[in-house]
């Protein structure tokens, strides 16, 4: 039987999971590490220690066949490519220079990614001349999605969101990434607000690597674990909104 461990400073996590259960059957260890939240406001040096921290709890605990950093903001600033056992998130920057017709893309990342120069290396290798990366910070929108404020009241939403991403409608973009796991929450609102704009996923790609990775040692069935920092009783509140009655364990 496979085990995944999946992680993020909160419900971010959820937006990976999905995915991932709709590709292989599987145990997946969910860790939402509240007591971080929020990873986009960090400076790399801290995030750096609380996810060496994190993925050695997890691997001590759970033993798992692969651990997914389900944040861009680490993924992006650590690079955790170089370990074997570690998947991270990106940017699916390819995809948005192919679907783009307008030569304008916004990447749609927290605070700590859109201000590094890693984010800036990154677009360099993957995006031609001629074609116009709009950085834009999304960390307001994160916010929204960790509160519950998006299932609750939407019409602040909607003006939060329209707010923090003017410039996509000045730009003239057509193409943005969803460089944070927690805005496809915010998906209906986004495609309401700019209808003209595709919003690209990077989960379903990080699905398809975990699938391939472990097609060997498929499951019969799904199980889900999840364990939080901070305060159980709380996220228990918050997962019990998405549908999800499973207990929260203290980690």
């Amino acid at each position: 039987m496979s085990r995944i461990a999946v992680f993020d400073s909160g419900l971010g996590s959820l937006s990976i999971i999905k995915p991932i259960q709709k590709k292989i059957r599987t145990e997946i260890i969910y860790f939402a590490d509240q007591d971080s939240f929020p990873y986009g406001t960090k400076s790399t040096g801290k995030l750096r220690k609380i996810i060496k921290s994190t993925i050695k709890k997890l691997e001590e605990k759970f033993e798992p066949d692969l651990i997914v950093i389900a944040s861009n903001t680490p993924s992006l600033l650590l690079n955790p490519k170089k370990q074997s056992k570690i998947i991270g998130i990106y940017p699916p920057l390819e995809d948005a220079v192919k679907k783009t017709n307008t030569n304008s893309i916004a990447i749609l990342a927290t605070k700590s990614v859109v201000e590094s120069k890693e984010l800036q290396n990154y677009i360099k290798k993957r995006i031609p001349q001629g074609i116009k990366a709009i950085k834009i910070n999304a960390s307001p929108l994160v916010e929204l999605v960790e509160s519950g404020k998006f299932a609750s009241k939407k019409e602040f939403c909607k003006k939060k969101i329209r707010t923090s991403l003017q410039s996509i409608q000045k730009e003239g973009v057509d193409v943005a990434t969803l460089s944070s796991t927690h805005l496809p929450f915010l998906l209906p609102m986004l495609k309401e607000i700019f209808p003209n704009v595709t919003f690209l996923d990077p989960a379903y790609t990080v699905a398809d690597k975990v699938a391939t990775l472990l097609n060997h040692k498929r499951s019969s069935t799904h199980k889900l674990k999840i364990f939080a920092s901070g305060n159980t009783a709380i996220f228990q509140k918050k997962l019990q909104k998405f549908g999800i009655k499973n207990k929260v364990f203290p980690l």
